[in-house]
């Protein structure tokens, strides 16, 4: 086994070396950055069994078509999308001068998109390749190199990535470190010139601490408790439609996935009838069903046991939905039937933490102001989703919330948007990335002023003389 020193200085070297071939190649062509993103699709598509199988195993049980669907086509449509516009994306973004008679003299200004260097990207268990091969879109088309450290809790989809990368590009343009805890803290500790995290709040502050002690510039994707608002307005078997689907897919651990509900109370028991039926037309078994995915370890799931527990003593309702009447004691997985929890109170610990799995809790509010003072009331989430038909109370909604981004009558959708940026806010993580917001984000942006010709400057410099004062004079007003 490795020393810690050794892993270290192994890291440092190859980030050595990214950066010295970075410099020596120069930036970028977009012919080039186009070769980079279509290595990343070829690895996609010719290891997708692969990637479905590993994650299969890594998660105890894993739904094929959903791995199909989040870690291997929802990684290759950002990659498309980065492809289709880089060469635009790369294009040099003008800029007036200011004052403007220096335009009239051919002064120009522009901003000009330049790679960063080396971008360290560190990625977590729940979509294994899609956070790690979507943000290879922005960073292949800005022109960048990338160092990833992928998650110790899925150990097989980890090698996996490390065999991949390694066939298709050399360790100075891509590079795979895998291990614990301490290889992240020291990956988390190099001078790169940007870092990607994406996981947990807690371990955020450690990640950004260990950048600030080389002012790397951070992105970091975190997650929250994203609420859901039903309106009074809302088609009620609809929303449970979309709720309870985006609360079981990959059961639930998802960053984005709706966390709690703030339903009316006179349309809680409609909600938990549709839900259940919902539930019961997706899943009409749970158990040896290979379209339900099981929670990720033991540890997530006593975990998530222990906050029905503790919901339990402290007086909540527990209704879970199992279909077949299925008996979850003994079983070769974790996995854990779709609950809802109601009546929840802030006191009880499935209210202060982030879920990660299956369940739901259902709150009661009286008018939405009360529900938008709820929201405000609690950390900023990645997320935050509005069920309702009533346009005045959707942007009521909409400008009295934060949260990084919203879906409207649905669930978790606006991540798949590569048109808008995907980030948090505050608690829930700071930058974004996807699209054009990807690139830039990975990108520099240097302002570059290109003085004119004749000395219409002349006046600026001494001795100081009438004309001067005339222009000093005339930007000294209101």
């Amino acid at each position: 086994m490795d020393r810690p020193e050794d892993f270290q200085a192994r890291m440092r070297d190859v980030l050595a070396r990214q950066k010295a071939a970075h410099i020596k190649d120069g930036p970028p062509s977009a012919q080039k950055r186009i070769e980079w993103i279509d290595r990343a699709i070829g690895l996609l598509v010719d290891n997708k069994d692969a990637i479905a199988e590993a994650l299969r195993e890594d998660f105890g049980h894993r739904s094929v078509h959903t791995s199909l669907f989040t870690d291997v086509s929802g990684s290759i449509g950002p990659l498309k999308h980065a492809k289709a516009h880089v060469k635009s994306w790369m294009k040099r973004e003008k800029r007036k001068v200011s004052p403007s008679i220096l335009g009239l003299f051919g002064a120009k200004a522009f901003i000009e998109y330049q790679p960063k260097g080396v971008v360290g990207v560190i990625s977590p268990w729940n979509f294994p390749f899609n956070l790690t091969f979507t943000p290879l879109a922005g960073i292949f088309a800005a022109g960048n190199r990338v160092m990833i450290k992928p998650s110790e809790y899925t150990p097989r989809s980890s090698e996996l990535m490390v065999r991949m990368f390694t066939t298709a590009y050399d360790e100075s343009e891509v590079a795979v470190f895998t291990g614990g805890p301490e290889v992240g803290h020291a990956f988390s500790q190099l001078a790169f010139d940007h870092l990607l995290f994406t996981g947990a709040t807690s371990i955020a502050y450690h990640v950004q601490r260990a950048a600030a002690e080389n002012l790397v510039p951070t992105t970091l994707e975190l997650g929250g408790k994203s609420p859901v608002i039903v309106s009074k307005s809302a088609d009620i078997a609809l929303t449970a439609k979309r709720v309870m689907n985006g609360k079981t897919m990959n059961a639930g651990q998802i960053c984005l996935a709706p966390d709690y509900m703030l339903v009316p109370k006179d349309k809680v028991g409609e909600f938990v009838g549709a839900a259940t039926e919902a539930v019961k037309t997706m899943y009409p078994t749970i158990k040896e069903n290979p379209d339900y995915t099981s929670v990720v370890n033991q540890r997530h799931y006593d975990r998530l046991q222990g906050y029905l527990d503790d919901a339990r003593e402290k007086g909540a309702e527990i209704v879970e939905i199992n279909p077949a009447r299925e008996d979850f004691r003994q079983q070769p997985h974790w996995k854990i039937p779709p609950t809802l929890v109601l009546n929840p109170t802030d006191d009880m610990k499935i209210m202060k933490d982030e879920i990660f799995g299956p369940l739901l809790p259902v709150k009661t509010y009286d008018s939405v102001d009360e529900a938008i003072g709820y929201v405000n009331a609690h950390p900023r989430p990645l997320g935050l989703y509005y069920f309702g038909a009533d346009g005045a109370e959707t942007e009521q909604v909409l400008t009295r919330t934060t949260s990084g981004g919203v879906t409207v009558n649905d669930v978790i959708m606006h991540v798949a948007m590569e048109d808008l940026p995907f980030g948090g806010v505050g608690p829930s993580g700071m930058g974004a990335y996807h699209g054009i917001d990807g690139f830039k984000t990975f990108s520099h942006a240097k302002s570059v002023f290109n003085q004119a010709r004749s000395d219409i400057t002349a006046m600026m410099r001494p001795p100081f003389g009438p004309k001067f004062e005339k222009l000093v004079g005339g930007g000294i007003k209101r």
